[in-house]
């Protein structure tokens, strides 16, 4: 089990001796390798789920809410990367979020509920990427046969499979190259998806857009609040430190550049999604909204061309998202399992490796199969994991770090935010638990259909 950071637990010593440290979170990467690897932990295809969280806001507090996370996740991640590089400069270069924590915040408990949340956020888009990529595989086989036999739950043993294999590479830097084609593909599905969408909205087929939230002003309330957790789950990551832990030291002032580009990319993905899945299929848009391009009862809305190149094209980036998150996983393991006087790909932690990683993606294949309940997972997910690790903590640490006046308006703003997000939290949380309980009635272990 990982285990709170002593007095030295970052002097250089200590991380030179550290298997975790040497060989997962080798530092090693640019700024725009720390980009590419924010980028693909944040645009995924969860960007397909956004027209169904407006379905519970609608327009006007869909786009707000959508640029307020985007403003406050920018700023939590910019305040966090100054922390980093407070203490960087201060001789404590952490390299995990747990430690930062730690350190900072100087609480024992703060170092395992970190290690908790993060845990929880990991393994559940680890889950998450392989139920998507099954369904990416269902998709295009049930157009390919319709009458074929096969179901969801043999597609996502096939997708566990080859991220068996793909759980090999050892480092986060190795995933540098992969990160980049994620980034390319993030932006081919979302146009090809804009543009199908579009085609959908205009087509004779057209289906008929209905903008109404629900009649209750309760069920509405926390329809919006599931919503607002979703939203969250997709700005969040949860793995900052350890994605510029990649960077080779000094990291200061790089994280900045990497976070630019991150959110250039979201700019003109996020918005251009929502904005098309919602305007063409209203309060009927599905948690997948390729799902909605392909209705059951009738014909395609879009060129199947266009559609397939998308499923492919998010097919493929789920494995770069599911390895990204898989990280923090695997440098625990490597930092209890792994000798660092002896090479990397010895026989001594090459076979540890290979059992620990294999055993990890099994258990979340596993999970994926027996509980496809996709959309309601975003939102316990974002609520409980995402909010505190990323809509939090960073104020806190900056404030604690930097301890600006208490007459400062960046003190009010992050005890503020602080506030807010305690509050959505909770409310999301509870929120997206009703929801999984009021849809309990549709769920079926090892089911063939995902659930919205």
């Amino acid at each position: 089990m990982a285990q709170p950071p002593q007095p030295d637990a970052f002097s250089e010593t200590r991380l030179d001796s550290d298997a975790g440290a040497v060989f997962v979170l080798e530092s090693k990467g640019k700024w725009w390798h720390a980009g590419f690897h924010l980028t693909t932990a944040i645009v995924g295809p969860t960007i397909l789920t956004l027209p169904y969280a407006f379905r519970g806001m609608g327009w006007g507090l869909g786009f707000l809410c959508l640029t307020v996370m985007g403003c406050v996740t920018f700023y939590s991640y910019y305040l966090m990367s100054l922390v980093l590089d407070h203490c960087e400069k201060a001789g404590r270069r952490h390299i995990r979020f747990r430690e930062l924590a730690a350190d900072v915040l100087g609480s024992g408990w703060m170092f395992y509920f970190v290690v908790f949340i993060q845990t929880a956020i990991n393994t559940g888009v680890g889950i998450g990427a392989i139920l998507l990529a099954g369904e990416c595989l269902q998709i295009m086989y049930s157009n390919l046969s319709p009458n074929g036999s096969l179901k969801l739950y043999e597609f996502i043993a096939m997708v566990t499979g080859v991220m068996i294999v793909l759980s090999q590479m050892p480092s986060f830097h190795s995933l540098r190259h992969l990160n980049f084609a994620s980034l390319v593909l993030s932006l081919g599905y979302t146009f090809l998806v804009v543009g199908a969408c579009i085609h959908a909205g205009l087509s004779k087929n057209a289906p008929h857009r209905d903008y109404s939230l629900e009649s209750k002003s309760s069920s509405r309330m926390f329809s919006a609040f599931t919503s607002i957790s979703i939203i969250a789950a997709i700005f969040g990551n949860g793995i900052l430190p350890e994605i510029q832990a990649t960077l080779a030291p000094p990291a200061t002032g790089k994280m900045v550049k990497g976070l630019v580009m991150c959110y250039s990319i979201i700019l003109v993905t996020f918005y251009s999604a929502s904005a098309s899945g919602y305007w063409a299929f209203g309060n009927k848009s599905n948690s997948n909204i390729l799902k909605s391009l392909m209705p059951d009862d009738g014909p395609s809305l879009a060129p199947t061309m266009v559609i397939g190149l998308a499923v492919i094209f998010v097919l493929l980036q789920l494995f770069a998202i599911g390895l990204v998150y898989s990280q923090v996983a695997y440098e625990i393991m490597e930092k209890q399992s792994a000798d660092v006087n002896q090479g990397m790909f010895s026989k001594r932690n090459l076979i540890p490796r290979l059992i620990l990683r294999t055993l990890y993606v099994i258990f979340c294949g596993f999970m994926a199969a027996m509980l496809p309940f996709f959309g309601d997972i975003n939102g316990v997910v974002g609520a409980i994991g995402f909010i505190p690790l990323d809509f939090i903590l960073p104020m806190l640490l900056y404030n604690m770090t930097y301890k600006p006046s208490k007459s400062s308006l960046a003190y009010w703003i992050n005890l503020l935010i602080i506030v807010v997000f305690s509050g959505v939290g909770i409310m999301g949380a509870f929120s997206s638990m009703r929801k999984l309980v009021v849809d309990a009635t549709k769920f079926k272990l090892f089911s063939s259909d995902v659930v919205d």
